[in-house]
């Protein structure tokens, strides 16, 4: 199994339901060994998430603490079928990480066929690196597509540990996320693990999302987490 170098999906006390600030998760981080930690909170449209300006201002923040890269950025909300963001080129041009996600509180669906369109649409975005939990169940998806758009799109798709936790009672993660996997693994799509981590102790948690790899016999040169160079180079990040 791999050695984690890098988690990107995570979360301060600035989205409202998270309890570490920034200079905690980082400092944490430094401890258990990570080179490389996004810090990615919750765009508007969820409630209890920052505003536009927490967004703008985000260029005060260092990019390096306790010897951790940080990438400062946002999860936007895929809010509908039409694959709406929260937010355009204004704010997203000046953030070093984008990654966009289906949440139950500001998602407006429709059919299956509907539903995946949006996602896709979100991965097609020209700001988009990563989409998160796709398989947590939220929206009826079809996975083929999204993983072939993917693909094309060189936006990672995310294998999500706390989708998987079952005190979230996502009851067909498990199987989602399998099926996602093993369409990775066919189509050679590499993908990303992300712990959600909403207090620092989370950080680089993969207990649930690692018996899914081995339950797919996932090859470990299709997932990021242990290659932060070859991370930034498939996501085009500077």
């Amino acid at each position: 199994m791999m050695s984690p170098l890098l988690d990107v999906h995570t979360h301060t006390v600035a989205s409202g339901h998270a309890y570490s600030t920034i200079q905690e998760m980082a400092q944490r981080a430094s401890e258990i060994g990570l080179q490389m930690l996004g810090i990615t909170e919750h765009a508007t449209n969820l409630p209890g998430a920052p505003q536009y300006i927490y967004f703008k201002n985000l260029h005060v923040v260092p990019r390096q603490m306790y010897g951790v890269r940080l990438l400062m950025g946002v999860e936007l909300n895929i809010l509908d079928t039409r694959g709406t963001l929260d937010y355009g080129e204004d704010v997203l041009k000046d953030l070093d990480l984008v990654i966009a996600g289906i949440h139950s509180l500001c998602w407006t669906g429709g059919t299956k066929d509907e539903n995946t369109q949006g996602m896709i649409a979100a991965i097609r975005s020209p700001w988009t690196h990563i989409i998160s939990h796709p398989g947590d169940g939220t929206a009826d998806l079809h996975f083929e597509p999204i993983v072939l758009a993917a693909k094309e799109n060189h936006t990672l798709l995310e294998l999500n540990n706390s989708s998987l936790n079952p005190v979230r009672h996502k009851l067909t993660a498990h199987d989602n996320f399998c099926e996602i996997l093993r369409l990775c693994k066919q189509y050679e799509v590499p993908i990303i693990l992300g712990s959600d981590a909403h207090i620092s102790f989370s950080i680089a948690d993969y207990t649930f999302a690692y018996p899914l790899l081995d339950e797919t016999e996932f090859p470990d040169e299709l997932i990021m987490n242990d290659k932060p160079a070859d991370f930034l180079r498939y996501c085009n990040i500077p």
